[in-house]
């Protein structure tokens, strides 16, 4: 086999035999992507119509800086969008890989219209036994032209925003140039993966107040100070002051009972 499809098994391909088949020089597939069980070690964020590399470039840089994970390939899909390739050490069921990537867009991708977002390998139907759904990343593992002169590809990230306007390459890629740009890559270990999972994770909802019984006195009339009359005769008295010393009464309705307090013991 070529060096391109080692590379691409190093970094993206569960245990396959079914790579291992393939004769040499045949094109990479979407087949070999998942295990016998449809775990994949490979996920792909898309950024298309337009291809905004500034936009997919803060989710390059944040995964490193920010989270310190290995550098993301970069690739043009051909036709209208680049993408980031991540890679795992060990494969991972397909909902796990969408809650990652849908983490990223949460976090550095957040104001980009949904539709222009391609989130790889889409999760399918478990109960019918569908395999991962692969997309635009197809043509990148293909290597086959989108339309004439219209090649995907992996791509250097610093020539990245050469093609935003025309996310393909002009003639084939060379293999031994796509499996260089391959070869510098790692995988993310399982521990830097479950840390990174938590990162991304959507922030908690804050509980709802328990609902807790409220002493007769949070039924009692809005209170005022001129509920307590001249003098603040000792009864309303009594029953301001159990209420401002209740700790289980809302504090609102305390903060009331000392008010009407204060004010009559200033008209006193």
């Amino acid at each position: 086999m070529s060096r391109l499809h080692d590379e691409f098994r190093r970094l993206f391909q569960p245990a396959a035999p079914v790579a291992e088949a393939r004769p040499p020089g045949s094109p990479l597939d979407t087949s070999a992507l998942a295990d016998d069980q449809g775990r994949v070690r490979a996920l792909v964020l898309e950024l298309a119509r337009p291809a905004d590399w500034p936009a997919l470039a803060a989710v390059w840089q944040g995964v490193q800086a920010e989270l310190g994970l290995p550098a993301p390939a970069v690739a043009v899909n051909g036709s209208e969008g680049l993408q980031l390739w991540f890679s795992l050490v060990q494969p991972v069921p397909v909902e796990q890989a969408q809650a990652f990537l849908q983490g990223l867009r949460r976090r550095w991708l957040s104001e980009v219209a949904a539709p222009r977002l391609a989130l790889l390998p889409r999760a399918s139907d478990a109960a019918a036994g569908a395999a991962p759904h692969w997309g635009n990343a197809a043509a990148v593992l293909s290597q086959q032209a989108q339309s004439p002169g219209c090649w995907p590809a992996f791509i250097a990230p610093d020539l990245a925003a050469v093609f935003a306007d025309t996310p393909w390459l002009d003639l084939q890629p060379s293999a031994e140039g796509q499996a260089d740009l391959l070869a510098g890559l790692r995988s993310l270990p399982p521990q830097a993966w479950q840390a990174a999972l938590q990162a991304l994770a959507p922030p908690a909802e804050s509980p709802a107040p328990a609902n807790r019984d409220l002493p007769a006195s949070a039924s009692a009339p809005a209170l005022a100070p001129a509920a307590c009359g001249d003098g603040a005769p000792a009864a309303a008295e009594r029953f301001l002051r159990s209420v401002m010393d209740d700790g289980a009464a809302p504090l609102a309705l305390r903060i009331e009972a000392a008010k009407a307090l204060l004010g009559a013991g200033r008209a006193a």
